[in-house]
């Protein structure tokens, strides 16, 4: 199934949590924060929460710095 992420489509298989995708796009969950259709999803969710088809997906990298 295609969602988006960060306004690029991108296939995930049926029934993908939010930590698949996160696997997918070999980024580390704990330096992240995903919003799911305008909807921030808990990192403690992250494997439970089940993508559908079309959802719009926004993924911040945290950066540290100064």
């Amino acid at each position: 199934m295609i969602v988006s992420v960060n306004g690029d489509s991108q296939e995930v298989m049926e029934n993908a949590s939010v930590a698949d995708l996160l696997q997918l796009l070999e980024l580390n969950a704990a330096h992240v924060a995903v919003e799911v259709n305008r909807e921030l999803i808990p990192r403690e969710q992250h494997q439970q929460y089940r993508l559908s088809a079309g959802d719009q997906l926004e993924i911040v990298t945290l950066v540290g710095g100064g």
